[in-house]
């Protein structure tokens, strides 16, 4: 993602590619501007998650240890401990413990305000509790979705992702061999020469080994932003509610679900109707002839193939539904094809409705693998890929600007440096394919790019004074 170009190069390029050549760079450079900060902040908060999660937990369940044992008491007194830990609170959630030593771990409510109780299976005593969403991990959580600013956050982040995209394209264009160059030019970086030189090709070998991990990354993010994902590919890709036949459905969606702005329902069935209790609806569950209980419940999901950490949501209202689910976006598991929920209902113990990993859309499962491959849940490779990729994103932004820095002519202090291009040349229908396309895709990102270049060409270039401070 370079945002200076090799002199040499320019000048040896043909005149009828070397325009365009220019217009390429003006894009990489003016998204790079954009993008750059977001890139580093992502990163950072990216590799606080990632690590707070495996040193901490998720959802802070790591804090605590517990002696493995081979008896335990009833999840309804384990239950019943959580919820006399708070005062005057509401069990909305169980999380089952991933591994002998980890404790179960209880979301009790207080209104909306949520506190997480960690309970020793073995005796049922309490030993810990802490305020949901107050952690390292919830600060950068909420940093790396919305900057702390909500909406506008979210949408700022939204057009950066989009400009990312622009940043690959036009990257690899630029880095792209030729004038005789060898692919190994690429693949390997130049370290002789010194000063920009080695910075410059530093920057195009390291990015162009991440460019397609940053484009997964960049597209699994944006499916979670408020416009393009929202409204446009979620919309079209959720799972259908009428796979679901003869079960009452309720008012309220999947994403009723997630809590505290914790994404805990799938991706593709967030904007589905949940089902609802209180009918005779749903097929035989292994709960019946017994009362529907959390002990029941959660034998019938030990014995159904939830094995391991699972979560369990306690049904809301009066046709509320006993909710199990495995979800890899919620670090329950670390192979999102195992993700799969269940729906029982509250008097009668049915099920309402399964739903595993082989059911969702495509773009359902693509989401699925691409969220858990995006937070690093899928195993020490996972870990370990994510780490790299946030460092090397830390290193192009920055390597970014010292080039910049370094090409900014003598004297001209911090100002922009574009080259200018004075005519469109041969290829400009190519680049405006190019700029459309994202336009279309990127609705907020293509707004935004087509107000600069607009500005570009039809403003600065005409305002001297202007001109020069972008030029």
């Amino acid at each position: 993602m370079s945002i200076a170009a090799d002199a040499q190069t320019i000048a040896e390029t043909r005149p009828s590619s070397r325009r365009f050549y220019f217009t390429a760079w003006r894009w990489h450079f003016y998204a790079g501007l954009y993008v750059a900060p977001f890139l580093m902040m992502l990163a950072v908060t990216g590799l606080i998650m990632l690590w707070s999660a495996v040193f901490v937990g998720r959802d802070g369940e790591k804090y605590y240890a517990v002696t493995p044992s081979a008896t335990q008491v009833a999840l309804s007194q384990q239950a019943d401990a959580a919820l006399a830990a708070v005062p005057g609170g509401a069990l909305v959630t169980y999380i089952a413990p991933r591994t002998p030593t980890e404790p179960a771990v209880f979301r009790v409510n207080v209104e909306k305000a949520g506190t997480m109780v960690a309970v020793d299976p073995a005796d049922g005593k309490v030993l810990g509790t802490w305020e949901r969403r107050n952690a390292l991990y919830d600060l950068a959580d909420k940093i790396h979705g919305t900057l702390l600013i909500g909406d506008l956050g979210d949408r700022l982040i939204e057009i950066a992702a989009g400009f990312g995209i622009v940043l690959i394209v036009t990257g690899l264009y630029l880095w792209w061999p030729r004038n005789g160059a060898s692919l190994g030019s690429v693949l390997v970086p130049r370290l002789a020469g010194g000063g920009r030189l080695v910075w410059k090709s530093l920057h195009l070998t390291v990015g162009f080994y991440v460019s397609l991990v940053l484009l997964v990354f960049l597209l699994s993010g944006l499916t979670w932003a408020g416009i393009w994902g929202e409204k446009f590919t979620q919309a079209w890709s959720t799972f259908p509610a009428e796979k679901w036949d003869n079960v009452p459905l309720s008012d309220k969606t999947h994403a009723s679900l997630n809590l505290d702005g914790v994404k805990n329902a799938p991706w593709t069935l967030e904007q589905t109707p949940m089902p609802a209790s209180g009918s005779q609806a749903g097929t035989p569950g292994a709960v019946e002839g017994q009362p529907v209980t959390i002990d029941t419940v959660v034998a019938y999901a030990r014995a159904n193939g939830f094995d391991g950490r699972f979560q369990l949501a306690f049904p809301d209202g009066d046709t509320g539904v006993w909710t199990i689910a495995r979800d890899t976006m919620s670090n329950d598991a670390a192979n999102p094809m195992s993700d799969r929920t269940v729906h029982l209902d509250r008097y009668t113990g049915k099920v309402l409705a399964d739903i595993p990993f082989a059911d969702y859309g495509v773009a359902g499962k693509a989401m699925a693998v691409g969220i858990a491959f995006h937070e690093g849940d899928m195993g020490l490779w996972n870990l370990v890929l994510v780490t790299v990729f946030c460092l090397s994103m830390l290193f192009l932004s920055v390597s970014g600007i010292v080039m910049w820095w370094k090409r900014r002519p003598k004297g001209g202090g911090a100002r922009l440096f574009a080259p200018v291009v004075s005519e469109p040349g041969p290829l400009w229908k190519t680049g405006a394919i190019i700029m459309l396309a994202v336009s279309l895709l990127f609705p907020l990102s293509g707004a935004v790019l087509v107000a600069v270049l607009l500005l570009d060409f039809i403003v600065l270039r005409h305002i001297k004074p202007l001109k020069r401070i972008v030029s």
